[in-house]
């Protein structure tokens, strides 16, 4: 892809997924990391360093004012998510907004409004659905070799994984939530876009925190704050139901006594053929001939990078002005699931999904 000048990025948010966001954005010709900012400047000035960046603004409004940024990432805590593109959309910037778009479903709205008054586009970066193994389910999908997928199972099950207990990762009111919202968003948007995004209706569902409040189960992602606290859960399991008659379960954890490799996995059960994807691995099933035929998908290339090709596909979005696959609008149907598995797990009741936006 060539363009007549390179898009010019800005990022907020200089934390750990926002350095993994620099890394990829500065491998691709046609973009240029013009400007960072971060609510701790000696950490936006370091990226900036090792990055090659242009400009290190004073706060995220600075960033959003100069007229030069075409373009965003936001990779900040999830209280900030609808705050910070709303404003960036209304100051006419194209946005890349960290999972989940939201820390509930009514800033998920608000960015929704936010983005369609805009003429600007919103991409949720969702980078498993760029590895190549789901690329190639989906392709296989696609083409009707599964058949009616009636069924499918995600689960992100880790044995020891929470992240920076006591931090805003933790609190619910900083967070949205813990393994449900940070993981299972993951699981519910590359499942059902691999499913062919039926349309859910309803959902039942239950969340535990068995060991975060004890501050047990601790991962090795970010710096724990002990005078902080715990209180979102630790495991959410869900039965979401479509309009076309299909079911997903789907199971995530943050800690939990259990046999895990701690991958991610998704299994689509179809009339005529079946799909298993366990991280960048995967096979594909069907019966031929009273026989089960299992097909090993290929292994990527030693350069292959799946972050590589959804940022491209972020930047060819912006040039033609077209919808990116993981649109505002798959992020606004990931919030209102999430929103009704809590809601599920507090009333003990199947919550029916209210489209209130289409």
């Amino acid at each position: 892809m060539t363009v007549a000048k390179p898009t010019r990025i800005g990022i907020i948010g200089a934390g750990n997924i926002g350095n993994v966001h620099m890394e990829t954005f500065k491998t691709i010709p046609w973009a240029q990391l013009a400007g960072v900012t971060d609510v701790y400047l000696p950490l936006a000035e370091m990226r900036a360093k090792d990055h090659n960046i242009e400009q290190v603004y004073a706060n995220s409004d600075k960033l959003l004012d100069d007229p030069s940024i075409d373009a965003v990432v936001i990779a900040v805590s999830n209280e900030w998510h609808a705050p910070i593109a709303v404003r960036a959309l209304e100051a006419g910037k194209h946005v890349m907004l960290e999972k989940p778009m939201a820390i509930d479903l009514a800033s998920a709205r608000q960015i929704v409004e936010a983005e369609r008054k805009s003429g600007k586009i919103v991409m949720i970066p969702h980078q498993m659905r760029w590895e190549a193994s789901s690329m190639a389910v989906k392709e296989q999908v696609e083409k009707g070799a599964l058949g009616h997928i009636y069924h499918a199972k995600a689960s992100y099950m880790r044995r020891k994984g929470i992240p920076g207990w006591g931090t805003w990762f933790t609190q619910m009111a900083k967070s949205g939530g813990g393994p449900l919202i940070d993981l299972g968003v993951h699981m519910l948007d590359l499942t059902m876009y691999l499913m062919g995004n039926p349309k859910p209706v309803s959902v039942y569902g239950a969340t535990y925190a068995e060991f975060g409040p004890r501050k047990q189960g601790i991962g090795t992602w970010g710096a724990p704050d002990w005078n902080g606290k715990f209180d979102v859960e630790d495991l959410a399991t869900a039965l979401v139901k479509f309009d076309n008659g299909a079911t997903l379960s789907l199971d995530v954890s943050w800690a939990g006594l259990l046999e895990t490799d701690n991958l991610p996995v998704v299994q689509l059960l179809g009339s005529e053929g079946g799909a298993y994807l366990k991280g960048a691995k995967g096979k594909l099933f069907a019966e031929k001939f009273d026989r089960i035929v299992e097909t090993e998908l290929s292994a990527p290339a030693a350069n292959d990078d799946p972050r590589a090709r959804m940022v491209q596909h972020f930047l060819s979005s912006i040039t033609s002005g077209s919808q990116p696959i993981t649109s505002v609008m798959t992020g606004y149907t990931n919030n209102l699931i999430l929103d009704a598995i809590y809601r599920s797990s507090q009333t003990g009741d199947e919550v029916k999904l209210n489209w209130d936006i289409e």
